[in-house]
């Protein structure tokens, strides 16, 4: 593992963010997990990052630069009782960049390897030892290295959508072909267990683009292993900004479950019933283990109420999709699984 150079200041005595906040207890939080400043290849300062990231309506965000950690003493006083800061790392290898969350103050994930080498489940298992997550990220990025090549087994989340390369607007060909590879291997995985949430970052470098998309996480509090814990569990979906609000509940029998949590009809009719706000004249389409299986047309106004009844016995999870009427994305969530006898949970 490669080491950071502080100096001569011990490391015990650097600023780094506190591992929580105050928040607003159990809530939705909005996050932004892949950043990088002044310290890698970004143009913002860590301070005009945080700024604009409470300015965009987010409670935490990730700090991820280029196979390095958080650099000390800069990060540490921008954190607040309603704003935290959760330490990160972009893995940035020749087959593939993922993203190391949730690691210790200094620590460093080794990056010099690619597929053919076999050390990326050596430096999973690190990210793991410090209770973090490994994200496969922008797995069709168009750049070298940017294709994700490494296997997803061993990955705790897929980054399907990535703010960066999309110009003007937060969704292009390649977010499409990361959350089609994803969508496709929601009933295998679920069946095997354990399944791989996804996850939308901006991966800010320039001016303008935090927040442009952000996960939406369900967290005990606003604390790292909170949010983490959410996002591993799939209690999260991906806004394009903080204009748009979904909320999405299948119930049966007298049982609810929202995103990310297992319904358990027992064989009984199932309603679902989403929410949306902030898509005007957009399209909510409701997705299961056979694919796309309804859709319906939001009002001008962007906000509307759409149900749709299944079984258990039809559709095994069901997920949601909110496009613009260019057929953009606006919003996603992970699948509520209807009632599926999972190997693992």
């Amino acid at each position: 593992m490669a080491q950071q150079d502080f100096g001569r200041k011990p490391l015990s005595s650097l600023s780094f963010p506190p591992a929580s906040a105050v928040g607003r207890g159990a809530a939705w939080y909005r996050g932004d997990c892949h950043v990088h400043s002044i310290h890698s290849d970004g143009e913002l300062t860590p301070e005009e990052l945080a700024v604009r990231a409470r300015a965009a309506g987010l409670d935490f965000i990730a700090t991820t630069e280029h196979n390095s950690a958080a650099s000390p003493d800069v990060w540490g006083h921008l954190a607040a009782d309603d704003f935290l800061i959760v330490l990160g790392e972009e893995v940035t290898t020749k087959t593939g960049h993922w993203l190391a969350l949730g690691i210790s103050s200094g620590e460093v994930v080794d990056w010099n390897h690619q597929v053919r080498d076999g050390l990326v489940d050596k430096c999973l298992d690190q990210v793991h030892r410090a209770g973090g997550l490994g994200v496969a990220a922008h797995p069709h990025a168009p750049y070298p290295s940017g294709d994700f090549m490494f296997p997803f087994p061993g990955f705790d989340v897929v980054e399907v959508w990535n703010g960066l390369w999309t110009s003007d607007l937060p969704w292009n060909a390649d977010n499409e072909a990361a959350l089609a590879e994803w969508g496709r291997s929601l009933a295998a995985d679920l069946r095997a267990g354990p399944w791989r949430p996804a996850m939308g970052n901006s991966d800010t470098h320039l001016e303008g683009q935090i927040g442009i998309p952000h996960t939406v996480v369900f967290a005990e509090e606003l604390s790292t292993e909170a949010v983490l814990a959410g996002i591993r569990a799939g209690r999260s979906w991906i806004a394009e900004s903080a204009k748009v609000d979904v909320s999405f509940i299948a119930r049966a029998n007298g049982r609810a479950a929202g995103v990310g949590e297992r319904l358990g009809s027992h064989g009984g009719q199932v309603e679902v019933h989403a929410a949306v706000r902030g898509v005007p004249a957009g399209v909510v389409s409701f997705h299961t283990d056979r694919g796309k299986v309804h859709r319906a047309a939001l009002p001008n106004d962007g906000a509307g109420v759409v149900l749709w009844d299944t079984t258990a016995e039809e559709s095994a999870f069901v997920r949601i999709e909110v496009r613009h009427p260019n057929g953009h994305i606006a919003a996603l969530t992970n699948p509520i699984i209807l009632d599926w006898p999972l190997v693992s949970s």
